[in-house]
Order: structure tokens, then C-alpha cells, then sequence
């Protein structure tokens, strides 16, 4: 491919040119994101970004919370959303950034879906096109096919939902930040300065997930992004206050399909069940 990463980084805050922007070169994918950083602060972009992580994990914080992106998942980033990245691991990837006029049936929230073979293909087709040329009728015709699939790809459940009400947000933070820590939901409302009760009410309220299921979530996201960045299953488990490294196996295993150590390593995979489950 001719086109660079820098034509990249200056056509996608345009919104000029062609609806769509695929980027993939010859199976090493590319993206705005730079390999040797592992964090960029709150910024936007002007189109719709989709990104499929093939290596690596992307954690996407928003004002509605966080999205993990682990290997062959693809978020979705509508324009002009406000979000922050931080990367685990070597990071590759394949996806689009489409103009607003582009994406009116995509979700007007971050979410991850899953993604499908001709998905990929049809990027990899798209990525082959002058990115500052546009679309003749073939190429009109792969790119509707393309949001239709996006449109109509499942939904998938690692979403980290944030509570708003002070005193919840200051409790899920303490649990982000020690997730090791194994207080009882009545321990964490008394250092909260609320009744178990008016804890367990809110935290269903404003996350649809009760505590224990946030907790549950919370620990996976740190886990994930630990196996990411190469730490070992047993300093992982121990890390995040499982019992046993074999608790914490099962638990994955349960969540995602697979065991850590094939995780990372195994080929394309199935949509599997939900963190809070």
C-alpha cells in the first residue's frame, strides 16, 4: 500500500473526501494509534471510528464508562465522542472511520460487537482504495454492505458501566483502583457513608448490574489488561483477590471461553458469554 500512517492521521479529522476510510497493510494492520504509546488523553475525531483489535487490548474510557476491546472484537466510536485509550500489549488492528452522513444506523454510544468473516473482508477490499478518491458504484456497493453488517452485528457485554451519584462513583473507584480488596457489600456502604441497602438499590439503578456483578466486571477488566501486558495467571489472580489461581482460571474460562494462557494466543473466537454472567 502507498498511502501512509500520516496521510491517515490527517484525512480522518476531515470531512471531505470519501464516506468511508479503511486502513489494513498486507495483514499488519495499522490505526492512528501510535506503537509506542500506551496512552492518549480525552480527544474526539470528526468521523465514526470501527476498529477491529486482531493483537493486543484496547481499554476505551467515555463519560458512560469503559469498553474493553480484546482481540478480534470491534468497537464502535460514533463522531465527535469525547473518549481516552490506554493499550496492553503490541497492538495491531483493521477497521474504518466513516463520515457522519455515513453511519446514521450505528448506536449513538461507544459499544464492542462482534465481528465476521466477510466483515473483515470487506475492509480489507476497502482498504485497498485511494483514500482521498471517491467511491464509484462498485465501491458504493461493498462500503453499504459493510454498515449493514455493522448495523446487524451482535452486541457484546464488556462494557464497564460507571455509577453517577458521589458516593457510589467513590466506591467504584476504591474498587478499581484495590480490586483485591474483598470488603463485603456492607463494609463498602459503611465506608461510603450509606446503608447497605440504599448501596445495593443505587448500584442496580445506575450500572443494571448489582454490586458483586460490577465487582465481578471490574476485576476482569484489570485481569485482562494485566494477561495484555504479559503478567503471569497466578500474579494476575492474586493481584484481583481470588482465592486460589485455579478460582480465577475458572472464572475466565466461564466469562470468555478460554483459559488466560490461550487467550491472548488463540485464533478468532465465537461471541462467548457475558462478564456478568
Amino acid at each position: 500500500m502507498q498511502q501512509t500512517k500520516l496521510e491517515l492521521y490527517d484525512l480522518i479529522e476531515r470531512l471531505d473526501g470519501p464516506p468511508v476510510i479503511a486502513y489494513w497493510d498486507d495483514g499488519e494492520a495499522f490505526s492512528e494509534y501510535k506503537p509506542e504509546t500506551q496512552q492518549y488523553d480525552w480527544h474526539s475525531h470528526a468521523r465514526g471510528q470501527f476498529f477491529c483489535v486482531e493483537s493486543g487490548l484496547v481499554h476505551v474510557h467515555t463519560a458512560h464508562g469503559s469498553w474493553l476491546l480484546p482481540p478480534h472484537r470491534a468497537g464502535w466510536m460514533p463522531p465527535g465522542q469525547q473518549h481516552k485509550v490506554t493499550i496492553s500489549g503490541p497492538l495491531s488492528g483493521w477497521g474504518v472511520f466513516l463520515h457522519p452522513d455515513a453511519s446514521p444506523g450505528l448506536p449513538d454510544r461507544p459499544c464492542v460487537i462482534g465481528v465476521n468473516a466477510l466483515m473483515r473482508e470487506l475492509v480489507h477490499r476497502a482498504s485497498s482504495w485511494t483514500w482521498n478518491a471517491e467511491l464509484d458504484t462498485r465501491q458504493e456497493r461493498v462500503m453499504a454492505l459493510l454498515l449493514d453488517e455493522m448495523c446487524h452485528a451482535p452486541h457484546e457485554p464488556l462494557h464497564l458501566p460507571m455509577p453517577i451519584d458521589r458516593r457510589l462513583l467513590r466506591i467504584a473507584l476504591a474498587v478499581l483502583e484495590q480490586p483485591h480488596d474483598n470488603r463485603s457489600l456492607e463494609e463498602w456502604a459503611a465506608w461510603g457513608g450509606l446503608s447497605a441497602r440504599t448501596l445495593s438499590r443505587l448500584f442496580r439503578a445506575e450500572t443494571a448490574l448489582s454490586f458483586a456483578q460490577w465487582r465481578q466486571q471490574a476485576r476482569l477488566t484489570k485481569g485482562l489488561e494485566q494477561l495484555a501486558d504479559g503478567l503471569p495467571v497466578a500474579t494476575v489472580a492474586d493481584g484481583l483477590g481470588y482465592a486460589s489461581t485455579s478460582a480465577f482460571i475458572a472464572m475466565f474460562r466461564r466469562c470468555f471461553g478460554h483459559p488466560p494462557a490461550r487467550y491472548f494466543g488463540s485464533g478468532r473466537r465465537e461471541v462467548v458469554t457475558d462478564l456478568t454472567g
